[in-house]
């Protein structure tokens, strides 16, 4: 059966917000792109979100098939993530007369775990199947030491899980943690990757990126993305201090994200402070999407250093743009860089052993060249639009089938 149109929900931040900057973040490229590839391969998106400003209008087209419709729950301002379930009631009430309103949807999408408690209450209010993707969860997190969530976001996981008809994991580990931490049904759970835009992350002329953003000669280590603890940039500080060369510079893109990221970001300027390192690492504020690909040029190897990732977006753009990537050898990061061919991964925390593959990329321009090479050959298995095309696909066969009931 064809699907012709859907609801996603994507409660907590909106695909028009900057990823980088708040929470927005690789969840913010993933539902605008995703949303675009799945309007121009004919399914039609309705991306529901919370309101945030008063001048937010009701309804923004994006383009033809895709529009983001804004929600009123709670007050029209930016509310702190942990306060939200609080206003979860309201965004459901709001988006079922919203819905209502509209043209009919096929499913209802919802993307993280708050989005996934309220689009849980719009199946039963609307009989409408609910397809679920986490991106995180939190009893991943938890065995990763980062316990920064509220008590009731596991519980709330795995009432969504009980219940979704369909839920996208980004790697086979990703599929393999939810059937083992909660307890869902393989059969309902379907690996689709995310993607990247070629047409903007492809390799490119270092020195002019370097020039547009005003670096020197020097190595250059990247590090992309919110600032929170579970990113490790504290981790990448002490990779610099690590590494034998006193040329080497590393570039922060990104803002502090969530309750911890202003302690998280205050730290990383005191260790930068006290590795008398001050000369050598440049905080950047978040960028637009597009304006990463000078950064991923100009870089000589990215690094991220994160304690857990689902996929790891930044990794893949990265690569895509022909840079190496040293990664946490954890999650989606796993799947994304070959070990030795396209980037090197790495076991542990220890500031040595991330430094030690940076300085052998560093010293080894051969090295380097072919693991670029390697990387943004590999990248080409990941796009938006195969992606969108396998989810059209198992859409079709989702609306068909019986609905799963909670228990």
């Amino acid at each position: 059966m064809s699907v012709r149109r859907i609801a996603v929900f994507s409660v907590h931040t909106s695909p028009l917000a900057q990823p980088g900057a708040g929470d927005g973040g690789g969840m913010n490229v993933y539902v605008r792109a995703l949303a675009s590839a799945l309007a121009r391969a004919g399914v039609d998106c309705d991306v529901y979100t919370r309101t945030e400003h008063p001048e937010q209008p009701p309804v923004v087209q994006v383009e033809r098939g895709f529009r983001v419709l804004h929600v009123d729950a709670g007050p029209r301002e930016p509310v702190p993530k942990h306060e939200l379930p609080a206003l979860v009631d309201a965004f459901v009430d709001a988006a079922v007369d919203r819905m209502r309103s509209l043209e009919p949807v096929d499913l209802v999408h919802a993307n993280y775990w708050l989005s996934g408690a309220a689009a849980h209450r719009v199946k039963h209010a609307l009989d409408l199947p609910l397809v679920a993707t986490f991106h995180t969860l939190a009893r991943v997190k938890a065995e990763a030491g980062i316990d920064d969530d509220p008590v009731l976001r596991a519980s709330t996981e795995q009432e969504v899980v009980a219940c979704a008809d369909m839920m996208l994991a980004s790697t086979d580990d990703e599929r393999a943690q939810l059937a083992s931490l909660y307890d869902a049904d393989p059969e309902r759970i379907e690996v689709v990757p995310p993607g990247v835009d070629h047409t903007v992350f492809s390799p490119g002329d270092r020195l002019r990126a370097r020039r547009r953003l005003r670096l020197g000669p020097g190595p250059v280590l990247l590090f992309a993305g919110r600032i929170q603890p579970l990113k490790g940039l504290t981790l990448a500080v002490r990779c610099l201090a690590a590494l034998d060369d006193p040329a080497a510079t590393l570039v922060v893109v990104g803002g502090p994200s969530g309750a911890d990221g202003e302690t998280e970001l205050a730290r990383a300027r005191a260790l930068v402070d006290v590795l008398g390192l001050h000369d050598r690492v440049r905080f950047v504020p978040p960028q637009r999407h597009e304006r990463l690909v000078d950064y991923y040029r100009a870089a000589d190897v990215c690094v991220v250093p994160s304690r857990t990732e689902s996929f790891g977006l930044v990794a893949l753009e990265a690569a895509a743009c022909g840079t190496p990537v040293v990664a946490s050898a954890v999650g989606g990061l796993r799947s994304l860089v070959e070990h030795g061919r396209t980037g090197f991964l790495v076991e542990g925390r220890d500031p040595a052993d991330l430094a030690e593959p940076v300085a052998r990329i560093l010293g080894d321009p051969d090295l380097a060249r072919e693991l670029g090479a390697g990387a943004a050959a590999r990248s080409h298995r990941y796009s938006w639009s195969m992606a969108a095309a396998r989810l059209r696909r198992l859409y079709g066969d989702l609306v068909v089938r019986g609905l799963v009931r909670c228990d």
